[in-house]
């Protein structure tokens, strides 16, 4: 299988999306709402989310035919095939519907490339506000539009990038205390927190803003995002050797066979340059 040949093919479809959700940027959009987590964010979509996903399986579909690829998307009923075939692309058409809805510059296209095990090894992200786009295979580095990405010198305080407050945060104080103790063990003047991204922008966010972390508690409520919202940058940090794991600190459970959501096991983003993945 060839994952550079695959990658060009999801970056030619983030791309087509792309279009289509920069068409709408300037035009009034209508959530309805639909089945999904414990969190608004997770129970709204648009006509856009539908007309993206078609047109990225345009570019898919023919290399689910030619190597024998499973589909995972969020608009479209999983069908199960993940678990028989080898691998499976998995899809977001938009990450951040609620903030594209609201003409807010905090969503993104994201495509992966995953194996039957769990394991990314191609991650697509297009952010159309700003066009600017990273991906990354296994074994082949990672790239921001054409270049390999570099990451920025580090700041001297901590960074901590979430959707939602983190008030409203699961186990508000056991996160609170955990990042200064991070902040602490690195030898950091402080914390700083960005709030309001979807869970694709706000793992590059991370990648911005070294040392950094994203991060989420386990919990019992149905949601902490869904296997597309970290797939494709899950991939990216594995690439670069940062750490991307469950809160645990074991490997995120990318195939998980009872539900799409991450909330059983939580998720831990880290870019700490010098420090790599634990």
């Amino acid at each position: 299988m060839n994952l550079n040949e695959l990658k060009n093919t999801a970056i030619e479809a983030a791309l087509a999306a792309g279009r289509i959700i920069k068409s709408y940027m300037d035009t009034e959009i209508t959530l309805v709402e639909k089945g999904g987590g414990s969190n608004y964010a997770s129970q709204v979509v648009t006509k856009v989310d539908k007309e993206c996903e078609d047109e990225i399986l345009s570019y898919l579909l023919p290399a689910c035919e030619k190597y024998d690829l499973a589909l995972l998307t969020e608009e479209t009923e999983d069908d199960g095939s993940r678990f028989e075939k080898d691998y499976f692309w998995c899809v977001d058409p938009i990450d951040g519907t609620l903030a594209f809805a609201r003409k807010q510059p905090w969503f993104s296209v994201s495509i992966a490339l995953v194996s039957k095990e769990g394991e990314p090894v191609i991650g697509v992200i297009y952010d159309p506000s700003t066009e600017t786009l990273y991906h990354g295979a296994k074994g082949h580095g990672v790239y921001r539009n054409n270049e390999l990405l570099q990451i920025p010198e580090q700041n001297d305080y901590l960074t901590h990038v979430t959707d939602k407050p983190l008030t409203q945060t699961s186990r508000p104080d056991e996160l609170m205390q955990l990042l200064h103790d991070k902040v602490d063990d690195l030898d950091l003047s402080g914390l700083k927190v960005i709030q309001g991204g979807g869970s694709v922008l706000n793992a590059i966010t991370v990648l911005k803003n070294p040392p950094s972390c994203m991060i989420k508690h386990p919990k019992t409520e149905t949601g902490g995002g869904s296997l597309w919202d970290y797939a494709a940058t899950a991939c990216l940090f594995q690439e670069l050797g940062y750490r991307v794991t469950n809160f645990e600190g074991e490997p995120l459970d990318l195939n998980r066979a009872d539900s799409t959501y991450m909330h059983h096991e939580g998720i831990y983003f880290e870019c700490v340059p010098g420090g790599k993945a634990e």
